[in-house]
């Protein structure tokens, strides 16, 4: 089931499920509400999706596939455990929204990722339960400012810019992450990054159980897992979609910041 947020010009964003080329228009949140229909459905074309949830916060996982942490040349030490960071809620969009390149030195990329959308309150969880906290998945866009990585050290600047995550189209409830997920990422159509999700270092249950044993995840929180290998740059002008097998596919343009 593919459960979306969206928009019918000024109305206050709503959520449906999608029914092939229809919205199935539901009453109120399904994280709070269930998923009980209003009896109204929208054509999918006449309406605008927005990003899927807003969350309290994004959890990241970096270096989370072998030929990506080599490209980067990234230190092994700790490599026995995820490594976290966080984006601020203000950085998420939704699909066709524009990623606004900042005024800021040297190259910006894209970074497709597997999004976990949390169900319910997640705080020191066994990992036999995971998939107790999952309402779903969805794909993010971990867009990041490398050479401002580089230079601070640390990620939250690079990382943390207004539209650094689009999200999106939908979340896919009835997703399994562990059966090997083809990833693929394109700029102006020109392939770009490529993976599975079966090769990620740490896979989902690991991510959850040690995220939760840090944070309290609370519904609607988004985790994101981790990027492939290949060329993420990308500049203003040009269109950035990504692709997960099972979900469907995130495009948003990029246009310099106003």
């Amino acid at each position: 089931m593919r459960v979306a947020r969206f928009a019918e010009g000024e109305a206050d964003p709503r959520y449906g499920i999608v029914d092939e080329d229809e919205i199935v228009v539901l009453k109120g949140h399904p994280l709070l509400h269930g998923y009980e229909p209003t009896g109204e459905r929208a054509a999918l074309d006449d309406v605008r999706l927005l990003a899927p949830v807003i969350p309290s916060k994004v959890v990241c996982v970096g270096m989370n596939y072998a030929e990506h942490r080599a490209d980067m040349q990234f230190s092994s030490e700790h490599a026995d455990r995820p490594l976290f960071f966080l984006k601020p809620s203000t950085a998420v969009v939704g699909p066709g929204d524009p990623i606004r390149i900042p005024p800021v030195p040297g190259r910006i990329v894209h970074e497709i990722e597997l999004a976990i959308v949390i169900r319910r309150v997640a705080k020191q969880i066994r990992r036999e339960d995971w998939q107790d906290y999952v309402f779903g998945y969805t794909i993010a866009n971990d867009v990041s400012a490398r050479d401002e990585m580089f230079a601070d050290g640390q990620w939250a600047r690079a990382k943390g810019f207004d539209t650094f995550c689009p999200i999106g189209p939908w979340i896919e409830t009835e997703l399994d992450p562990l059966a090997g997920l083809e990833i693929q990422s394109y700029v102006d159509g020109e392939p770009r990054r490529h993976g599975n999700t079966a090769n990620m270092i740490f896979d989902v249950p690991t991510i959850l159980e040690q995220a939760a044993d840090i944070w309290t995840l609370l519904p609607g929180d988004v985790v994101i897992t981790g990027t492939p290998s290949g060329l993420g740059g990308f500049t203003a002008g040009q269109t950035v979609d990504l692709d997960i097998e099972g979900i469907g596919r995130l495009s948003n343009p990029a246009l310099p910041r106003d």
